[in-house]
């Protein structure tokens, strides 16, 4: 039966348990629903200005402080709070223009360019952090703040961060850029928290490795300081001709971690995902696997890239061709299983007899009446406290040489030898490669 073969009962027993988690103290709903706004700050000498906050759906949250790029307060920053937000932050975006021209926001493109190049130019550093100081106090006096309060810049922004992480007292602060961050060296021997820099840019002639060099050198040997490179552009985070998905969603997550661990604040994700599970496997409730999720999750299996992009298509996709799809001998051994800040990798064999459809690992193919059994990979990522999306790999030479649909002889393919060596290490190794074998890979 799938329901003692995949999950054991006492996970879901705790359904109240979970809906407690959600509703404690710490994290209790927000009884508004406006999610984003604008709020005044208090500057120096009377003076005030505007930021762009973003609220998580609860209350009690530790507080970021999103510095924008040379671009201003556009929909892009704005998006990338209300991201931010649903990780579980209270987010201010401060209008660091007021003083030029308030709340002022360029294209990215165009003749806009040099007008966001003249802004970056005349903006003041000195006035600058004061604006940061003066919002990191109006969000620690927000109603829905709670706790600690970070920092994360992008270009502009992130030697903002910089500037913040050695002349105020922020909690930890992350950073995005590159060359540019040239001017902030002075400032890397005060860091004052915990600091992560993503520093950016494809080097293209021996000066930009110089200054490449000169950047890592400066920040990476102090005390809760890390350093990651990325080579491609200094925009690879934003969606255009420069934005590269890999290492924007690496640099995401990096970001994310020291966000966690300094402030919070921390999900049970494992629930969530067995939560999820329960629904998709035992009771094949759809509307209950959904609501686990964002509202635009996606789901890849990626050996047949078969799945889903968005709720209605991945939900008729769980309904149609993946929770029918299950032979009734079906088994699930698990090998593996960590969860990390926002997301969990999950090793298991899977094993059954191929006698019915499974439109989602072998599409377009009968029922062979067949057994197979193979090792597979879920990499389930979070947003907050909700699945964002799954990754699913697994060998399907693998699978369709058990099921005879592939002659293995003359290619570099196993059968069930492959998931039973995950299960058991001392099966022999090398059985491709015979002038490897010896001693130490032959079994007892």
């Amino acid at each position: 039966m799938m329901l003692s073969i995949f999950f054991r009962l006492e996970y879901w027993c705790a359904e109240d348990v979970l809906e407690t988690y959600w509703l404690s103290r710490k994290h209790r709903p927000r009884r508004d629903n406006k999610m984003d706004d604008f709020i005044e700050i208090a500057a120096s000498h009377g003076q005030g200005f505007t930021g762009y906050i973003a609220l998580p759906g609860h209350d009690r949250a530790p507080g970021l402080v999103l510095l924008h790029d040379i671009f201003g307060i556009d929909d892009h920053t704005k998006q990338m709070a209300r991201r931010y937000a649903e990780e579980g932050y209270v987010v201010v975006v401060p209008d660091l223009y007021w003083r030029l021209s308030p709340r002022a926001s360029f294209s990215r493109h165009g003749a806009d360019l040099e007008r966001a190049h003249e802004f970056e130019r005349r903006l003041d550093l000195e006035h600058a952090v004061d604006d940061i100081n003066a919002t990191f106090e109006a969000l620690r006096e927000h109603p829905a703040q709670d706790g600690k309060v970070g920092a994360l810049g992008f270009g502009l922004g992130g030697s903002l961060a910089v500037l913040a992480a050695a002349r105020t007292d922020v909690d930890c602060a992350v950073g995005y850029g590159g060359a540019s961050l040239e001017g902030s060296l002075s400032d890397a021997r005060y860091l004052r928290c915990p600091f992560v820099l993503h520093l950016a840019g494809r080097v293209a002639s021996a000066n930009d490795v110089l200054v490449r060099g000169k950047i890592r050198a400066a920040f990476e040997y102090r005390p809760g300081v890390t350093v990651h490179e990325y080579e491609c552009g200094e925009s690879f985070t934003v969606p255009g001709p420069e934005f590269d998905r890999t290492a924007a969603s690496l640099s995401y997550s990096r970001s994310l971690s020291l966000l966690k661990k300094t402030m919070g604040p921390v999900y049970a994700i494992e629930r969530v995902w067995k939560r999820h599970s329960y629904h998709k496997y035992v009771t094949r409730d759809a509307e209950a696997v959904m609501d686990t999720m964002v509202a635009d999750p996606y789901f890849n299996d990626v050996p047949t890239m078969t799945g889903g992009i968005g709720k209605e298509s991945l939900k008729r996709f769980y309904i149609e061709q993946f929770m029918y799809s299950f032979p009734p001998d079906a088994q699930h051994v698990p090998v593996s299983f960590t969860v990390g800040v926002d997301r969990i990798v999950d090793e298991f064999v899977f094993s059954c007899t191929h006698t019915c459809e499974m439109q989602w690992m072998l599409p377009g193919v009968e029922p062979t009446g067949k057994y197979f059994e193979v090792a597979m990979v879920a990499v389930i990522c979070f947003r907050g406290d909700k699945i964002d999306n799954l990754h699913v790999y697994w060998d399907q030479a693998t699978v369709l040489a058990q099921l005879g649909l592939l002659d293995p002889r003359g290619l570099p393919v196993v059968g069930v030898e492959s998931a039973r060596k995950v299960l058991d290490i001392s099966r022999a190794s090398d059985s491709l490669m015979p002038r490897m074998s010896g001693p130490d890979d032959k079994p007892d």
